[in-house]
């Protein structure tokens, strides 16, 4: 027996089995029990969705010898001369390929005989949204007054291009993309009826890449089995179509957490080595730190986030917070749209896998407006400042001169990120003359400050007050360390 593809041998052959689809199947079911039969449907959805096995389910129903009925019999004449595509009275047409007025003009002269057998004469006019104008303007009458027993079926995926006058004289099924673990239950369903052996993972990355398509999971499933030898598993699926597994991903950002450049380096490097196309590794990036984003938010439907919770380490998602995490795949998604007009995508990788290293110091612009209106109050408040008891928190604050405030200011990629800034540094400035302006009243305890807790309000975009602790805090204070430590302005520090 010839081989047949997947698609074409799972294809539905009643209601029953069109998959993702309830509403649909279950209003046409309804209408063939009753016999309200409409002269003109148009279904209309994404992809490889049921829009034609639909349409083709329909007119054996109405046709077959024991209907119309809720599902045909699949044995009769009718029904087999339908699902082999040879029945005479059941004319498939593509619209990509007859979009003239004279195609139009001969489906009019047709519709003026009878079936040859059985009760209907069935159109299926296949991305009916390709006809033109004229072609369009032609069908009106025929659709609007047809003949008892024609009945026309059009599937389109841009329903937006048929106008409005074809789509007033039809009723309307929109076909929804079907759900990933629906689809995933076809797949088991086809591995199981050809002897196949496959991992529940590897099962899950097929119809997560479909992306709603049965279609598309059926190619890409056969695809796979050519070379899996009778096992599929998920390492052989990203070896051979060059994709970054869970492995790699996780070791890439267990390197970033850990600050390790070398690390990271030796990651990329080992990706491309095996294949991996430079976009491919950035687009997987960009979906585990979102998918991370997702666990972070308390979501941990598998069927979202592409793996278990459990695969994804716990270390990492307990050092980033939600605002870091959104930062990288903001970070990953911006470089994965440059890096195909990029002279060197590697590059551009390794540039962007750098600042991921120093994810967990990074300041938002929020969190540094905070911390500066905190800053303020304690200035404000001369009760808050305290003496001989904060010399070690002072000089950690004085390390690392200009550290977090160039990560805040390189941050900073749009228009309300810069006003952000600019506000922060209109606001340091003044905070900077105040202090001076103390300083020449005669202060003696300018250089001796304390943060207390309640200067920086507890919340979710700073965290802990701790000034040692607290990048946005130790941002704003380093910033005056040359005066705190030396009782003058750094010579290196400009305003």
């Amino acid at each position: 027996m010839a081989y047949e593809v997947t698609a074409t041998r799972r294809r539905p052959k009643n209601f029953d089995e069109l998959a993702g689809q309830e509403f649909v199947a279950a209003t046409l079911k309804n209408s063939l029990k009753t016999g309200h039969i409409a002269h003109a449907y148009l279904f209309s959805g994404p992809r490889g969705c049921g829009k034609t096995s639909a349409a083709r389910i329909l007119a054996k129903a109405l046709r077959c010898e024991k209907g119309p009925a809720e599902n045909p019999c699949g044995v009769c004449p009718q029904c087999l001369e339908i699902a082999r595509g040879a029945g005479m009275d059941v004319i498939e047409i593509d619209g990509a390929s007859n979009t003239g007025v004279n195609h139009i003009r001969q489906i009019k002269e047709e519709v003026m005989f009878p079936p040859g057998s059985g009760k209907y004469k069935i159109y299926i006019i296949d991305e009916v949204h390709m006809l033109s104008d004229s072609a369009f303007n032609a069908l009106l009458k025929t659709i609007e007054e047809p003949p008892p027993y024609i009945i026309f079926i059009f599937a389109t995926t841009e329903l937006q291009k048929v106008p409005a006058t074809i789509k007033s004289r039809c009723q309307q099924f929109n076909f929804r993309l079907i759900p990933t673990e629906t689809i995933k239950a076809l797949l088991a369903q086809a591995c199981s009826e050809t002897g196949i052996t496959a991992e529940d993972e590897a099962l899950f990355w097929i119809a997560r890449e479909s992306t709603g398509s049965a279609r598309d999971a059926y190619t890409l499933f056969d695809q796979v089995v050519s070379f899996s030898k009778g096992h599929i598993t998920s390492a052989l699926i990203a070896e051979k179509l060059g994709l970054a597994g869970l492995d790699i991903l996780n070791e890439f950002s267990e390197a970033c957490a850990a600050n390790d450049l070398a690390g990271v380096f030796s990651c990329i490097d080992k990706a491309l080595e095996s294949g991996i196309a430079a976009e491919q590794f950035v687009e997987d990036l960009a979906d585990y730190y979102h998918s991370m984003l997702l666990i972070k938010a308390g979501v941990t439907k598998e069927s979202i986030l592409g793996y278990p919770v459990s695969r994804f380490p716990a270390k990492i998602l307990e050092k980033l917070d939600t605002i870091r995490l959104a930062h990288a795949g903001e970070l990953l998604y911006n470089l994965h749209r440059d890096i195909r007009y990029s002279v060197s995508p590697r590059y551009e990788l390794e540039t962007a896998a750098s600042k991921l290293c120093w994810l967990d110091r990074w300041v938002s612009p929020p969190e540094l407006t905070e911390a500066i209106r905190g800053v303020q109050t304690l200035l404000e408040n001369p009760e808050n400042r305290q003496t001989g008891e904060n010399e070690n928190a002072r000089r950690s604050l004085a390390a690392a001169n200009h550290e977090a405030a160039a990560n805040s200011a390189e941050s900073s990629t749009d228009v309300h990120e810069d006003a952000n800034q600019d506000e922060s540094r209109l606001s340091i400035n003044r905070l900077y003359n105040q202090w001076q302006a103390d300083k020449k009243k005669g202060s003696n305890d300018e250089s001796e400050i304390t943060v207390p807790n309640t200067a920086v309000p507890q919340s979710a975009a700073v965290g802990s007050v701790d000034p040692v602790k607290n990048p946005a805090v130790e941002a704003v204070l380093r910033i005056f360390d040359g005066t705190i430590v030396n009782g003058e302005k750094n010579e290196h520090q400009s305003f």
